[in-house]
């Protein structure tokens, strides 16, 4: 999905930030899409599409769900407060949700990883949390000689009639 700017640069809808090795990494079984408590230069620096979320992880903290290490760089634009750019932020999701995540984490083993954070049609900050197992090294192999079958396997059938 192609980040779509307005006239200032910054990312009207669209995806702000994405952990494009979470789904190599980790099998993702589930995905849920939970609301993100920022403050003001916050969403800004989001709106410039400069965060970071591939070392960041999802987890508990007083029977809350939290997002831990992800980076958000401060905004350069004059703004007088400051934020920790690795703060733990605050992840909002309804409570039977949160019980069966954490209920998944705790007994499964599972991770929930932060697969991307995005604007949706109303502006707001959703993140997307996948409930993952992680992958071994021969699990990774074999997803990458998949995905490049899939790739030659589409090469073929599209120059099947130029080959002859």
């Amino acid at each position: 999905m192609a980040e779509k700017k307005n006239k200032s640069g910054l990312i009207a809808h669209g995806i702000a930030a994405q952990n494009r090795k979470g789904r190599f990494n980790y099998s993702i079984e589930e995905t849920v899409e939970a609301g993100l408590v920022l403050k003001g230069p916050e969403v800004k620096s989001l709106r410039m599409g400069r965060a970071t979320i591939t070392e960041a992880h999802a987890g508990e903290r007083n029977g809350e769900l939290w997002l831990f290490n992800s980076f958000i760089p401060e905004y350069q634009g004059g703004v007088l407060s400051r934020f920790d750019s690795r703060a733990p932020r605050k992840l909002l999701l309804h409570k039977k949700q949160v019980e069966r995540l954490l209920g998944a984490i705790s007994r499964d083993g599972a991770t929930l990883v932060p697969l991307d954070i995005h604007f949706n049609t109303r502006g707001l900050a959703k993140v997307t949390l996948g409930l993952g197992l992680g992958r071994k090294k021969a699990d990774k192999r074999q997803a990458i000689a998949d995905r490049d079958w899939q790739r030659d396997k589409a090469r073929l059938i599209r120059n099947k009639g130029k080959d002859f």
